[in-house]
């Protein structure tokens, strides 16, 4: 059956119009899991439609409303983040495929390091072990042009005596601290900001450019642990947050890199939450929360995986393998899929002739020593697969260390030559610590082909393009390599060996590349 999204509507809206109401589930407005909201031919992409499929029927949730004066709908559906003067979230874009582009030359690349900033390394022991410094998973830098209008804003505050370089590297350290550095110099612009916590993940910055730096702790060394914002302009933290009482699970980190969408930020939390902050006319305040569970124990799952979002449609995969796409106007569940094994790496949204589509795929976790590890293409507006393509991967011990096999960094939507494929890592661990670049059709799911690397790769790919319109890929794995792929055959141009470890994703600024590593360093890197 199809059912009225304004019934929809009236009826939630009842159900939590008080911020101490809960709602369980609604069941009274499922539909099939293969019916559309209108018609694909007449259907207009945004917005999306307020429907639940027949599988959110298996999600045990709650939402709390804790700013019932604020309608939650999106005041707008258009990509927040288009024509931002930099990369300002996780792989630039809310749809998590990367808003940003390199251009190569010629026939003849070498791979050439430009600077290397280096990080403090801290040697405090954690429950979960020594961080050091650098950057790990997923550790993307940011990258922001400050327009000409916006310079004197930092000669305000009181605690400000210089002005920092117009074009700014922003990077979130194991060591806990936030660096600033000069793109063009590799040199500090502005004192580093210590969050008394150990930083995994990428940080977001406001594409409003209001100077908010939205930022995760990783693990934790003190309290409070949890999230913050830390504004550019006036140098102080604006809000901080730390343990959730009311989460259902207890871990309070931050990996996943926060998104803008319609005058709200969503915050994925390790400890099984959606939180959705209100921030437009310079406010911040939680406006509400979704938690939800498969069991009515309430055991939740751990999202550290960013979420995708496409129109008021956002995309979650959590630990358990669950993917679950939410209505960012309600935050009710639309569909759920059991991806089945633990899922860190981000999905990637893409519209097709109007129609969303998700791609996303798990790790060898949950399924023992050797497993599969399942890369599929669901309908973003059913949650229908679209096809399912397994890759055999096993975990890999080194030293004291298990490594778990599957896929850890997030896809590349081709381009160019190669539109109609899609490119990801996976861990192999066949032998040693293998890892392979594999490229698939994204029509269905067939594979074209399997490029090796010298070790596997948590680091994300990105694309460069020459005067032909050609896909290149520059990667990086966890031995230190880096690589440039010609992406249509899976041919290996160059590569070099210039770090330790890179399990960070890199982002592209005027064709370099700015990438961290494990240890202590940042390289800004080449392609000549």
């Amino acid at each position: 059956m199809r059912t009225s999204c304004s019934t929809l509507l009236f009826f939630l809206f009842l159900a939590i119009a008080s911020c101490t109401t809960h709602v369980e589930a609604l069941t009274d407005n499922i539909v099939a899991s293969d019916t559309l909201y209108g018609s694909v031919e007449t259907m207009s992409p945004f917005p999306f439609p307020d429907t639940t499929m027949g599988s959110a029927e298996r999600i045990m949730f709650v939402i709390d409303t804790f700013e019932k004066e604020i309608p939650g709908v999106l005041s707008h559906l258009w990509d927040d983040y288009e024509g931002a003067p930099g990369v300002f979230t996780f792989r630039g874009a809310p749809s998590r495929n990367p808003n940003f582009r390199g251009m190569i030359h010629g026939d003849s690349i070498n791979i050439h390091t430009d600077w290397v900033f280096v990080t403090d390394f801290d040697t405090v022991t954690t429950f979960h072990g020594q961080w050091g410094g650098g950057t790990g998973w997923t550790g993307q830098p940011l990258f922001v042009h400050w327009p000409d209008s916006l310079m004197p804003r930092f000669l305000e505050a009181d605690s400000l005596d210089w002005v920092p370089a117009q074009k700014e590297i922003i990077v979130a350290s194991l060591c806990g601290y936030v660096y600033f550095i000069d793109f063009e110099t590799g040199k500090p612009t502005r004192n580093e900001f210590d969050t008394k916590n150990v930083l995994k993940g990428t940080p977001s910055l406001n594409p409003s450019l209001n100077g908010d730096l939205y930022i995760g702790h990783g693990v934790q060394k003190q309290r409070p642990f949890g999230h913050l914002v830390y504004n550019l302009f006036t140098n102080r933290v604006t809000h901080t947050f730390g343990r959730d009482s009311h989460a259902w699970r207890s871990w309070g980190a931050y990996d996943s890199s926060p998104v803008v969408a319609g005058g709200f930020l969503f915050r994925p939390g390790e400890n099984g939450t959606l939180y959705k902050y209100y921030i437009a006319d310079g406010g911040f305040r939680l406006h509400s929360t979704l938690r939800y569970s498969l069991t009515k124990r309430r055991r939740s799952q751990g999202i550290e995986a960013s979420m995708a979002v496409c129109g008021n449609y956002g995309y979650l995969a959590d630990n358990g393998g669950n993917v679950l796409c939410v209505n960012l106007n309600t935050l009710c569940p639309v569909w759920h899929y059991k991806n089945r094994d633990d899922t860190d790496a981000t999905p990637v949204v893409e519209l097709e002739a109007g129609i969303p589509y998700v791609y996303t795929g798990c790790e060898v976790d949950r399924q023992g020593a050797e497993g599969l590890s399942h890369f599929v293409k669901l309908n973003g507006l059913t949650g229908a697969l679209v096809w399912d393509d397994t890759i055999r991967c096993q975990r890999f011990h080194y030293g004291e260390k298990t490594l778990d096999g599957g896929m850890f960094s997030t896809p590349l939507l081709g381009a160019g030559d190669c539109s109609d494929m899609i490119f990801s890592h996976f861990c192999i661990n066949t032998t040693a610590a293998k890892g392979q670049l594999i490229a698939f059709d994204k029509n269905n799911g067939d594979i074209l082909y399997r490029t090796n690397t010298k070790q596997y790769c948590w680091s994300s790919p990105v694309p460069f393009f020459n005067e032909d319109n050609e896909l290149f890929i520059f990667t990086a794995d966890c031995a230190g390599n880096v690589y440039l792929i010609k992406a249509k055959t899976g041919e290996i141009v160059d590569t070099k060996r210039i770090g330790g470890n890179f399990e960070s994703s890199p982002i592209i600024v005027e064709d370099h590349i700015i990438l961290g590593s494990r240890g202590n360093k940042i390289y800004k890197i080449s392609l000549e």
